[in-house]
């Protein structure tokens, strides 16, 4: 649904609750419209009278308490999960809401108690079993393994549970090393959600194309040269591939005194169609080019505006969307002084921890191993185009090597960042905070070398992949 039907929606919701203002359902539904339309303020303002209207309402505790974790207030959605399960023993969305907010927070033991109370009450709802796999760090026993085995190719069970158990099935063989069995699991879950999804990468190859032809050096001399672009240097952007080590690199951020960390966000994104304006005809991104220099500025500015509610009071905040490396043209026209790291990890582990991870939104590329490849090669060359337009501008971390030496890649990263050098930084997991992704558990750990070849595991079933990847590692592979 798009932006339009979410604002034609609010408008009748309103009328209703204008009609019926104890309607506690359709208040329940204007905050969904109006979260949709990217005004999460507004949402918990609509959502707290619900509350207020019927304190013993579970719905509304679990409505309010996923969009305050919705809004980066981790802790506070605790509290209102909590609330609705006290109040609705049997609501399975508040029991796996609140797994989800206690592993984000680091309550790990907390967490799977909570996804084991949702899997009590609908032991066929797949996703559930997947959450308790990406912990990464957490271990099925036998039993559970049966039991899962069995599910998976039970009739009647929905598409999207058979995903997420094939997953869960292809993490938990691999963590006995299984690896074929894994393999299978892994296999059966994206060419299942492939089907369900639409990716075209000749659209994706497209647009890339557009963004390298709008943002050349010629552009992006001139906009310096006029002095175009909010001057703040409040952002990082970490970007890159999906399970390079970007998580890894936030965490040494925000470590520091000076940086919030924040999380993948989406704001760049809504700033990008923020250029395209369908009365005139002006598209993203050659659009950009049409636009005066005060109109590009005052997007940088708009970024910076709609940041501000996930930030803390540091002068410094990162934002680790992976994506945003389509977007670095925009970053430096709009944001000249931002700082840019691009995380990378070998094509092979990359792509296949890809493979293997089921992402909640997005990153649709992931789920066909031709695809991924094409998609990275896609990635290294916009980021080859980058390095030429604006040399220096994006610094590289290779996964690899903050692993082998630490403490230089530490100093690297933070000289890069004009920053002063912290020790926490280097001791980064005794840092404390809400961390958002599928690597919160082993960004809680000390730097290991676990996760380096691990695509050796699955060697004999990713020849599309390693083919598709020989542009770039060639036949020697590592």
């Amino acid at each position: 649904m798009d932006a339009s039907c979410y604002a034609d929606a609010e408008k009748i919701l309103r009328r209703i609750v204008n009609m019926a203002p104890r309607f506690i359902v359709a208040w329940h539904e204007l905050a969904t419209a109006v979260k949709e339309q990217q005004r999460m303020e507004e949402a918990l303002e609509i959502l707290e009278h619900a509350l207020d209207l019927d304190q013993t309402n579970a719905e509304s505790h679990y409505r309010y308490a996923a969009a305050l974790a919705t809004a980066g207030k981790t802790e506070e959605s605790v509290h209102f999960y909590q609330k609705s399960i006290e109040l609705n023993p049997s609501q399975v969305g508040a029991f796996v809401g609140l797994g989800h907010v206690l592993k984000t927070l680091g309550n790990y033991d907390e967490g799977i108690e909570a996804y084991k109370g949702a899997i009590d009450l609908k032991p066929n709802f797949g996703e559930i079993y997947f959450s308790l796999a990406n912990l990464k760090t957490y271990k099925f026993s036998d039993s559970d393994m049966e039991d899962m085995l069995q599910r998976v190719d039970q009739e009647g069970l929905s598409l999207d549970s058979e995903v997420h158990f094939s997953f869960t099935l292809g993490k938990a063989f691999e963590d006995r090393k299984h690896f074929d069995r894994a393999f299978e699991y892994y296999h059966r879950g994206n060419s299942k959600h492939r089907g369900t999804i639409a990716y075209d990468p000749v659209q994706t190859s497209i647009t890339h194309q557009k963004i390298r032809d709008t943002f050349d050096a010629d552009l992006l001399d001139s906009l310096r040269e006029q002095g175009v672009g909010a001057e703040q240097a409040d952002p990082i952007f970490i970007l890159g591939l999906p399970r390079s080590g970007s998580t890894l690199l936030e965490q040494i951020l925000a470590s520091h005194s000076q940086v919030d960390g924040t999380s993948e966000l989406p704001d760049l994104g809504r700033i990008s169609n923020m250029v395209t304006d369908k009365e005139s005809g002006r598209q993203y991104p050659e659009g950009i080019r049409e636009m005066d220099p005060k109109d590009i500025t005052a997007l940088g500015q708009e970024y910076l505006t709609r940041t501000r509610r996930h930030r803390g009071s540091s002068p410094y905040f990162t934002d680790k969307m992976p994506n945003n490396f389509a977007h670095i043209g925009l970053i430096l026209a709009t944001m000249p002084n931002a700082k840019i790291i691009d995380a990378r990890r070998y094509p092979l582990d990359s792509c296949v921890g890809c493979y293997k991870q089921h992402f909640a939104r997005g990153q649709t590329f992931t789920y066909d191993l031709f695809e991924l490849a094409e998609f990275y090669l896609e990635y290294d060359e916009i980021m080859t185009h980058w390095d030429k337009v604006a040399p220096k501008k994006v610094l590289r971390v290779q996964y690899e090597e903050v692993v082998d030496d630490l403490q230089h890649q530490v100093r690297r990263i933070l000289d890069y960042c004009k920053l002063p050098f912290e020790q926490q930084c280097v001791d980064f997991h005794e840092t404390k905070r809400a961390v958002r992704t599928a690597s919160s558990e082993q960004v809680r750990q000390p730097i290991y070398s676990g996760s380096i070849g691990t695509w050796r595991r699955f060697e004999k079933h990713i020849g599309p992949l390693i083919e598709g990847l020989n542009p770039l590692i060639g036949d020697g592979k590592k």
